[in-house]
């Protein structure tokens, strides 16, 4: 970067601004209050995580610098030929509020290092290349014009800084202690803790109420990065000051520090039950992709259907959690079409079948799932959604339910659903009369409504 010393210059005022300004300890909060706070993130349930960057030229996975061992110069044409031309953050925001997501969290900047805003802190950033515009400028004002809370990924992970120390997940990792102690002279992590500050307060600062803030990731262990190469107290602190009604994700590696961060982020998995730490429920969310990829990667074929995806979603909330599905952009700032097809199909349930989602979570012990569904409820209208991931033949039976059940209707047409109780010792089951064939929908939900 022929502007490094000037940038470095910048980096130590910035820095002496930070120590005079961020509070010394973490916000305290009760349980009560931390729950208002993330009030409407736990009734969202769904939202859109977007990775986006130089990545999206190769076209074969984000981390392509990491899995080739690229160095600068030999990444530098993504740079040079970035030019997303058909970037519409207004179409992107439309496909997503019509998908049923509420909000969106996108990679200003992922492990690359390059940067979708016009930081005054590098030179590695949009409005160098081509485009030579601030992405993030017309996202943020894009999405929140749709309604949908607005959130940034900051990766502490820098494979371009020239001070982040080279480390076990670097493109340029090695295979001895002594070759790491070579390549990582002369580079400062203080210089790189600073720039992040520096970073995170322009995110911050510039775009208005920002929502959420991701920073991913900590690896803490030989030749790894942890709370301590990051200043992650320092880092969230400064989060918490500039945006105090933020909601953080758990890998700045402050799990065991109160305050440390909001919710825990299961990564492309399923999870058996709701996660506990320490013995307790915790608010959650699982960030998953379409296929295997999180940035764009034309040749990827493990697509998941939309029924699989609407399942996800579903059984996500079933266990009390939110799910956060990514898009990769393409190079010229569009969504792959695949991608589009999928949000269209989401859409399409989620039109008729959101109130199963939105402001729903586990239901209560006492309600038994039938086999093949999954169950959601509303603990405000005291609604339980039935979720038929098989279409049975022609009846479901709610155990022990007859004397909790008011009315039964399919969630898509308001439809009614009659029932008639067991006999004997089954009295208490109640046993739904649905139509033989399956409605026109991907997966049926049956709203219960409580007495």
């Amino acid at each position: 970067m022929k502007t490094k010393s000037i940038g470095f210059a910048i980096l130590t005022a910035g820095l002496l601004i930070f120590s005079q300004t961020v509070p010394a300890q973490l916000p305290k909060e009760t349980e009560a209050q931390k729950m208002q706070r993330m009030l409407w993130w736990t009734d969202a349930r769904f939202g859109m995580f977007i990775h986006w960057g130089l990545y999206a030229l190769p076209a074969r996975h984000e981390w392509v610098k990491n899995r080739e061992r690229m160095t600068n110069e030999q990444y530098q044409k993504y740079f040079e030929n970035f030019n997303p031309d058909l970037y519409n953050p207004r179409e992107w925001a439309k496909m997503a509020k019509e998908a049923g997501m509420k909000y969106v969290v996108l990679t200003a900047k992922h492990h690359e290092g390059f940067c979708l805003w016009d930081s005054k802190y590098t030179d590695y950033k949009a409005t160098n290349t081509p485009i030579g515009k601030d992405l993030i400028k017309e996202y943020v004002e894009a999405f929140r014009a749709e309604g949908l809370k607005v959130g940034f990924y900051y990766s502490l992970i820098d494979w371009h800084h020239p001070d982040y120390t080279i480390d076990s997940r670097h493109p340029l990792r090695q295979e001895s202690d002594t070759a790491y102690a070579r390549l990582n002279k002369g580079k400062d992590m203080s210089r790189y803790r600073a720039y992040m500050k520096n970073q995170v307060r322009e995110l911050l600062t510039n775009y208005g109420e920002i929502s959420i803030i991701w920073f991913d990731f900590s690896f803490p262990g030989k030749n790894g990065k942890g709370r301590d190469d990051w200043d992650s107290e320092g880092l969230l602190k400064l989060a918490r000051s500039l945006q105090p009604g933020i909601i953080v994700d758990d890998r700045l590696d402050l799990k065991d520090v109160e305050g440390g961060w909001d919710f825990t982020t299961p990564e492309q998995v399923k999870v058996a039950k709701w996660p506990e730490y320490n013995g307790k429920k915790v608010p959650w969310e699982t960030c998953q992709t379409f296929s295997g990829s999180w940035g764009y990667y034309r040749d990827e074929t493990t697509w998941k259907s939309p029924a699989q995806l609407l399942e996800l979603l579903i059984e996500s909330v079933s266990k009390g959690g939110n799910l956060l599905l990514n898009v990769g952009p393409t190079a010229r700032g569009t969504f792959d079409y695949r991608a589009q097809e999928r949000l269209k199909a989401m859409g399409e349930w989620m039109k008729y079948n959101n109130r199963s989602v939105y402001g729903c979570t586990e239901a209560p012990a006492e309600f038994k799932a039938p086999a093949n569904t999954l169950l959601t409820y509303n603990p405000v209208t005291k609604r339980l959604y039935v979720h038929l991931l098989a279409y049975p033949m022609g009846a479901v039976t709610l155990e022990d339910m007859a004397d909790k059940v008011k009315y039964v209707q399919f969630l898509h047409d308001a439809s009614e659903i009659r029932f008639t109780t067991g006999s004997n010792e089954f009295k208490n089951n109640l046993n739904l009369q649905l139509p033989v064939l399956k409605p026109p929908v991907e997966i049926p939900v049956l709203e219960v409504i409580l007495k």
